[in-house]
């Protein structure tokens, strides 16, 4: 098996990322121009209780697998590999098996009594199929992570998208004249699809690649696992409270949208509407670089993993700073354009930029988000995942506080949501860094935050003198798509300039290394 570097893992993983962003767009504008914003709002509104669901069932074990299968990589322990894979399978299944037969029972519960819009049962029973997909794939995922393998993950996702986006269209469609909420079941049906198509070729590669054969002595590897479960769960554990605190502040989120709204006077088809044009159309453009982010999170778990059983403190120093120098140079670009062409951007995708008020509020605020998965996965790594745990806690509670405050305000509504998110990312992101600081004595170096900064400013003077000279190529797709390549093209230069990027960063490239 082939294992990557971590800078050649995470740009494996940013190629697919890229594609799969990019089809995921195609897919949400496609959705969103067959059912209109009333049907994204009731397809939003189902995402979250898919995602509380799957994060049961998924118990945290991808990152701990990734973790001890990394540690065992170091010591070249094959059987303890094998140990990892039979408990991991074992809990995920068992898990998938009750949460999925718990998700249909209580669908009609959840959509007319907790969302308040009985619409959303039929999306809710149409995705239910994948939560057992998913549980399998993220062993199989987290096993090729843990040996430093990105290959088949990022060919996976892009596969999981080009199966969706195929038949996204078709079902939407067949299912519209029945009304918006099957449209939304249709929708949610070619997900199931692409994620199936994509377990398949995980268990392919699998099966091409292993050292390791599951299913000889399954059981009696199932007995001899106790030890292996416990170091499992020390990870899996308080990362799953970590995740299970942001699904469930995500299951929660639009409960509370629409009750706050409620008071706030807003009616039920304009609350949904309203939220799903800030989950469906801005927050997806606002999440944009998270692709990136996540590469190197998924990539660093491991990488640290390694350096830490080797006991390597600067390594585990120089690849965290790494990761936060990457993501801001990621985040950075996404940030000022999001802020500065707000309203070209979504109406060239969506047709209106009705959501445009959202981007100019928390984009700038968002680029402390772009941090949070590198960091994250930096205190998981470092066994700190209860620290990461009860950051991501005391954000949540913190953001449904302000949430409810202010969006039951008439005079904020679902600004005041926007807000609130605002807040839990910003304040989960310094908890993180904060955490790092104190128990690594981590630093991020004062001259680095100044280039940070002046990154920063002078990219939003440069996106300012481009719209002003050229204001007519806001109205026209194309002259708006030549701006921002030259606009890239300057920021590029700047990352050069400010040393963002390194020559030994650089020589990793493919296109630098001597075959």
């Amino acid at each position: 098996m082939t294992k990557q570097t971590f800078l050649q893992g995470t740009l494996i993983l940013i190629a697919a990322g890229m594609i799969t962003r990019f089809l995921g767009f195609v897919n949400r504008i496609v959705v969103a121009r067959i059912m209109g914003e009333e049907g994204v709002g009731l397809y939003m509104m189902a995402i979250p209780t898919l995602i509380l669901v799957i994060t049961l069932t998924q118990f945290g074990l991808p990152v701990a697998i990734s973790k001890r299968v990394a540690e065992a990589e170091a010591h070249g322990d094959l059987n303890r590999i094998k140990k990892i894979l039979v408990i991991s399978l074992v809990v995920t299944g068992i898990l998938s098996v009750v949460f999925t037969t718990g998700m249909i029972l209580l669908a009609p519960l959840l959509s007319q009594t907790l969302l308040t819009d009985e619409r959303t049962l039929y999306p809710l029973l149409a995705i239910s199929p994948i939560v057992p997909i998913v549980a399998i794939s993220s062993v199989l995922r987290g096993y090729f992570q843990g040996r430093q393998n990105m290959k088949p993950q990022a060919y996976s996702q892009v596969i999981e998208q080009v199966v969706r986006i195929t038949f996204v269209a078709l079902f939407t469609k067949a299912l519209a004249p029945y009304g918006v909420e099957y449209a939304a079941a249709g929708a949610m049906i070619s997900v199931v699809l692409g994620e199936f198509c994509s377990l398949l070729y995980m268990i392919r590669m699998f099966k091409m690649k292993k050292r390791i054969k599951i299913r000889r002595k399954f059981a009696k590897y199932l007995q001899q696992s106790k030890d292996t479960l416990n170091e499992l769960m020390s990870i899996a554990l308080p990362t799953t409270g970590s995740r299970l605190v942001g699904s469930f502040s995500f299951f929660l989120e639009p409960i509370l949208v629409s009750q706050s709204l409620a008071i706030a006077g807003v009616q039920t088809a304009m609350a949904t509407k309203q939220y799903g044009e800030l989950t469906g159309y801005a927050l997806p453009l606002l999440m944009l670089p998270t692709f990136i982010t996540h590469s190197l999170s998924v990539a660093l778990v491991p990488n640290i993993s390694e350096a830490g059983a080797k006991a390597n403190q600067s390594l585990i120093h120089y690849r965290i700073h790494q990761a936060i120098r990457l993501s801001f140079a990621s985040g950075a670009l996404a940030t000022v354009v999001l802020t500065i062409f707000a309203v070209p951007i979504l109406t060239f995708m969506y047709g209106h930029g009705n959501a445009a008020r959202f981007l100019t509020v928390m984009a700038p605020f968002f680029l402390l988000l772009y941090f949070q998965a590198p960091l994250q996965a930096a205190l998981q790594a470092l066994d700190l995942a209860k620290a990461a745990m009860w950051n991501s806690l005391i954000g949540a509670f913190v953001k449904f506080a302000v949430l409810v405050a202010l969006a039951t305000q008439p005079q904020f509504g679902i600004m005041g949501v926007a807000l609130a998110i605002v807040v839990g990312v910003v304040l989960v992101t310094l908890l993180h860094l904060f955490t790092l600081m104190k128990t690594i004595n981590f630093k991020i170096p004062a001259f680095d935050v100044l280039k940070m900064i002046g990154l920063i400013a002078l990219t939003w003077v440069a996106g300012k003198q481009l719209s002003s000279i050229f204001p007519e190529s806001l109205s026209q797709v194309i002259p708006f798509l030549m701006i921002l390549v030259i606009f890239t093209g300057m920021y590029v230069a700047l990352l050069f300039l400010f040393r963002f990027i390194t020559k030994d960063e650089l020589k990793q490239l493919p296109i630098f290394q001597k075959k």
